[in-house]
């Protein structure tokens, strides 16, 4: 883990159609492909912050596919951190970690039948590549050593902890089922153990 990290910037956005006003931290220590970043909502509110760990999804959070519940995380978080204050850290790490191309790359292999863990596994990357070292990183840059972490995902809550962020409590988060991400969202619970109801 990269111990260099340190805030280099703080800028005031106002998001969700102007109806919220956040604070856009940028760090320094990550390499410029791996610019990861973190979203203040509301801080002075709680004492121990509500935190969400993030992982980039461009077809889900800016391009709403249906094929992931990804977008719909990103919202309700944003939404939640509105009224109880905390973080949101977004980590620059696509497709699990595997980018972009890769990612389209396992579309077309789920296509055929493949879950998300398997394309994975058979474009010869790690069935889930993603590290939450840098979201410790970013919460000890932060000044947070404790938080409640709105996440379904069991390994997220192991690698905070792991890297020494006391997370006192789990928030799940909704279940976003549709007609097209049934299969992904049933590999993350059978495959990762993710908190899902089906």
């Amino acid at each position: 883990m990269n111990k260099d990290v340190s805030l280099h910037t703080i800028v005031p956005i106002s998001i969700l159609g102007g109806d919220v006003d956040a604070h856009f931290f940028g760090f320094n220590g990550f390499a410029r492909d791996q610019e990861h970043f973190a979203v203040g909502i509301g801080r002075d509110q709680c004492d121990v912050p509500l935190v969400r760990v993030h992982s980039e999804c461009i077809t889900g959070d800016v391009f709403g596919s249906q094929r992931c519940d990804c977008g719909p995380q990103l919202q309700e978080a944003l939404r939640t951190l509105k009224e109880v204050g905390g973080y949101l850290i977004y980590l620059r790490q696509e497709g699990r970690g595997i980018g972009l191309y890769s990612k389209f790359e396992a579309y077309l292999l789920q296509d055929s039948g493949l879950d998300t863990y398997e394309a994975n596994l058979r474009l010869n990357h790690l069935a889930d590549s993603r590290s939450f070292d840098p979201a410790v990183q970013i919460l000890r840059a932060l000044g947070v050593d404790q938080c409640r972490l709105l996440t379904n995902n069991p390994e997220k809550v192991a690698q905070l902890r792991a890297g020494g962020i006391d997370v006192i409590e789990q928030v799940p988060t909704g279940v976003f089922l549709t007609n097209h991400n049934r299969n992904y969202l049933q590999a993350k619970a059978v495959k990762s153990a993710h908190s899902i109801k089906l």
